[in-house]
């Protein structure tokens, strides 16, 4: 089975999924109650996302000079830094390093770019356990899942699966609370945090003008996750760079509130280094890797380079149509809802994957909310019709868009064929393609043309 032909599978299988359906119907309103205060705070929330929209592609003109940059900077302070042109060599830098420490356990704050090289896999596969520290990245790992949401990792969840799961899991209580809940994986992370040899981050930001990763986070696991082991690994994006320390102050509000309507995140955390001459805190290394993984790939193409902006809020997967009503899973990728249609051809290659980007339904509802106006429809389509130049879509629709581009580029086209054949002619997709809760418009007896012309005959 393709790509593409498991996506309409599975998205025929969650589509009317009535738990699922109301499930994500609550938890994304309670993002949007929270969002809509959070935007409130504002006085111009335009004018600042015009500014982060204007920085961010400042930065990918020059994107060469901040990486260097960054790369002196922190180099500086005794931070070994490695780049990844992908994730099979991001892969083999994790395994040496976990091999040269002998690593048993490491410990991992929130990061989807660790999920893009499947880090937790590679230390299993190395013999070294990998714990998920975020509540929510915690909650799937132990599901045997992936993150459902690039902000929301079990926003699919509701507090009785959570529940159940825990029971089946821990034997908790099968009544117990989500207070009760997070105070036990509390427990059960405090004793993780104190015997991890490495700890792993990603970070929300790389920092040029003093060589530094920003962590972003609302429970003080990127901390925990850093402050024990001795050795702190960072795994980042090359597109996370910004320019200065200053912009901090934009992007930290921008992200927060557009991410959970937060004014700000509670734990932001400036990394710059290992422990350095007498500082008492720290770890005793750091490494960072810089993955590239398909980015400068996608910087090349003038049409879809400015998804490059993107701070991974979450607010665009919040706002789509699409992603609310099949949810995350059927993307089958790292990233999904529209930032993840746009980034995932590039990333993962358009012959399996170049169907997400007909999975929209262009209302612009994205565009709308994004912090950093990435023209999301716009890519979209250009991407569809880089598919289409491809030869990559089924012939059948090849064959209908010519029937139909024959039939409707000429008014009598349309109005010579009868509309009981026109109606015979989408009645089947009724049945398939088109979703058994909705069935197909029916043609008028008569076209606009007929009826324009009778009207004004009299």
């Amino acid at each position: 089975m393709s790509q593409a032909q498991k996506f309409t599978q599975d998205a025929d299988n969650i589509a009317f999924d009535l738990k699922h359906r109301n499930t994500i119907k609550f938890n994304i309103s309670r993002y949007d109650t929270a969002v809509s205060k959070g935007m409130a705070r504002y006085n111009n929330v335009e004018a600042a996302k015009i500014q982060a929209a204007n920085i961010k592609r400042e930065v990918l003109q020059n994107w060469d000079k901040y990486l260097i940059q960054f790369e002196e900077k922190i180099s500086s302070r005794g931070v070994k830094v490695l780049w990844a042109k992908d994730a099979h060599e991001a892969t083999n830098f994790i395994e040496t390093i976990l091999k040269e420490k002998d690593a048993k356990l490491l410990v991992k704050s929130k990061s989807m770019t660790t999920e893009e090289i499947e880090l937790n896999e590679t230390a299993e596969r190395m013999g070294c356990e990998s714990v998920e520290t975020d509540l929510g990245e915690f909650i799937v790992q132990v599901a045997g899942e992936k993150p459902y949401h690039i902000v929301t990792p079990a926003m699919h969840k509701s507090k009785g699966d959570i529940a159940k799961l825990f029971n089946e899991k821990f034997n908790t209580p099968i009544d117990s609370t989500p207070e009760e809940m997070t105070e036990y994986v509390r427990q059960v992370l405090r004793k993780k945090y104190t015997q991890a040899q490495v700890g792993v981050t990603g970070a929300n930001f790389l920092i040029a003008d003093i060589g530094a990763i920003s962590v972003t986070e609302n429970e003080g696991n990127g901390l925990m996750s850093t402050a024990f082991p001795k050795l702190h690994i960072v795994i980042a994006g090359i597109e996370k760079i910004i320019p200065k320390m200053s912009q901090l102050g934009l992007f930290y509000p921008l992200l927060a509130a557009h991410g959970t309507g937060q004014q700000i995140t509670a734990y932001n955390t400036v990394f710059t280094g290992p422990r350095q001459v007498n500082e008492v805190d720290g770890p005793d290394e750091m490494i960072v890797i810089l993955l590239d993984n398909g980015r400068t790939t996608l910087f090349e193409d003038n049409e879809a380079y400015e998804a490059l902006a993107c701070i991974r809020c979450g607010a665009c997967l919040n706002a789509c149509p699409v992603y609310k009503t099949i949810g995350g899973y059927t993307y089958d990728t790292t990233y999904s809802g529209p930032i993840g249609s746009v980034l995932t051809p590039f990333l993962r290659g358009f012959k399996d994957f170049s169907h997400l980007s007909f999975a929209s339904s262009l209302c612009g509802k994205c565009v709308e909310v994004c912090p950093v106006k990435i023209p999301l429809t716009d890519i979209l389509l250009a991407n569809r019709r880089k598919t289409v130049e491809q030869n990559l879509r089924p012939k059948a629709e090849k064959m209908l868009m010519q029937g139909f581009k024959l039939m409707s580029s000429k008014r009598i086209g349309f109005d010579i064929v009868p509309s009981l054949l026109k109606n015979i002619g989408t009645y089947p997709f009724n049945y398939f393609g088109w979703g058994p809760k909705r069935s197909m418009p029916k043609f008028a007896k008569k076209s606009f043309s007929e009826q324009y012309k009778k009207i004004n005959s009299k």
